[in-house]
């Protein structure tokens, strides 16, 4: 609860900093489905403690090392906000000034993400699809073919569910299609939609829901969307452009570059969307 707590002033923090799409992010991630996924962690621990092996004190000093050694490697970052840092001096007015031109939509946080980092946003969506395998490898084989117990029946909680459900996915497809104009993206759509799928779950049940999304039909929609992210970079590479160069997808730079943003949110979303949503029920079935 605290993680959750700290989360979500952490996203009122951002957001006072006008870093909305971060604060999204934050807020839905992190006071979300991070604190839903710890809590069900939580509810698979035994109620007491277990004997622990020997030998602590070598564990603890390669922990103390490894901190240690991080903070030392912090000492010579610049200061929070400082307008001297490297990054203040050459990459942000380069953004700021070439950005509107360039790529043409008001959002700067969707064009540098989508576009100028574009390799490093297509290595985050790699590595949340290498977590999201790594953890249905490690703890998804288990119980796998047990049936989940129904949830309790609360009318108020299965009419209520039924009344927000819509509207959150709608606001998914909302904040999805309308990223680069306004806050919002790929990441911060596909957490929406998983939590309106997880919500489903804790409602109606999750065997209920496990039947409408079966484990083949979310492995998919992880893989195309890391898929289509990667065969937009081949199509510019097609089109004799750069990979992920976006300008040479539409008749003018600038419907290019819009074009190709959409195209990888999308993707992102499906693969986000996905991930999440198979790693609850991964969590539900162990519980089972």
């Amino acid at each position: 609860m605290l993680f959750g707590i700290y989360s979500l002033l952490s996203a009122t923090a951002f957001l006072v900093m006008a870093a909305v799409d971060v604060a999204f992010t934050e807020a839905a991630v992190g006071a979300g489905v991070s604190s839903l996924l710890v809590l069900a962690t939580l509810a698979q621990t035994d109620r007491w403690e277990q004997s622990a092996p020997s030998g602590r004190a070598p564990r603890l000093l390669l922990v103390a090392v490894t901190g240690a050694a991080l903070v030392w490697g912090t000492m010579d970052a610049p200061a929070f906000g400082d307008p001297d840092a490297p990054s203040q001096q050459h990459v942000a007015p380069r953004y700021i000034d070439r950005s509107p031109a360039e790529i043409g939509i008001p959002n700067m946080v969707t064009s540098v993400l989508a576009s100028y980092r574009g390799y490093d946003t297509l290595g985050e969506v790699a590595v949340i699809f290498t977590a999201g395998l790594g953890a249905v490898m490690l703890i998804g084989r288990r119980r796998r073919h047990r049936i989940s117990p129904p949830p309790p029946d609360h009318p108020v909680l299965r009419v209520t569910s039924k009344i927000l459900i819509p509207p959150i996915m709608l606001f998914g497809l909302y904040v999805l299609f309308h990223g680069e104009i306004s806050p919002g993206g790929g990441f911060q759509a596909g957490v929406i939609f998983a939590a309106a799928l997880i919500l489903y779950a804790l409602v109606f049940g999750v065997e209920r829901a496990r039947s409408m999304l079966p484990a083949g039909l979310l492995r998919g929609v992880a893989v195309a969307g890391l898929l289509l992210f990667g065969l937009v970079g081949l199509s510019s590479i097609a089109l004799d452009g750069a990979y992920l160069e976006y300008r040479v997808l539409g008749d003018s730079p600038v419907a290019g570059q819009q074009l190709g943003i959409m195209l990888i949110e999308l993707g992102v979303g499906m693969l986000v969307a996905a991930v999440m949503t198979k790693l609850f029920f991964v969590f539900a079935e162990r519980g089972a």
